[in-house]
């Protein structure tokens, strides 16, 4: 019964701004890594950043200086600021969580959003 909800995406000039935000919900005892991942046409999925539950963010290198990762555990939700877009990050972003189930033997799982398409223009 977990769903990650994602928002945020949509049209952007070139060195505009962009704000995504992911939601978790459902039967959930906690949230181990949340992240957001991206993918291109003709190109793979590949890690644009992740932020883990103690405090450590990683960024792709391509994203490092532009995009900002945060999350709020009380709201179980990561947020992405992206500045100074780039028509190369034009893609399908989409959420992850890593999590912690509340059945009593603790269920990890991988969970994906269903994806949002931000386009940046030249």
């Amino acid at each position: 019964q977990v769903q990650l909800v994602e928002s945020g995406g949509g049209l952007v000039q070139a060195g505009g701004s962009l704000s995504l935000s992911c939601a978790a919900s459902g039967s959930i005892f906690t949230i181990d890594t949340m992240g957001w991942y991206r993918q291109a046409p003709r190109n793979e999925r590949e890690l644009v950043a992740v932020a883990t539950s103690g405090g450590r963010l990683d960024y792709a290198d391509s994203v490092t200086g532009r995009f900002t990762i945060s999350r709020d555990n009380a709201k179980m939700t990561v947020y992405l600021q992206m500045n100074s877009l780039k028509p190369e990050d034009t893609a399908v972003y989409y959420c992850y969580a890593k999590i912690i189930g509340r059945r009593w033997y603790r269920p990890e799982n991988d969970y994906w959003g269903q994806g949002t398409q931000v386009t940046v223009s030249s």
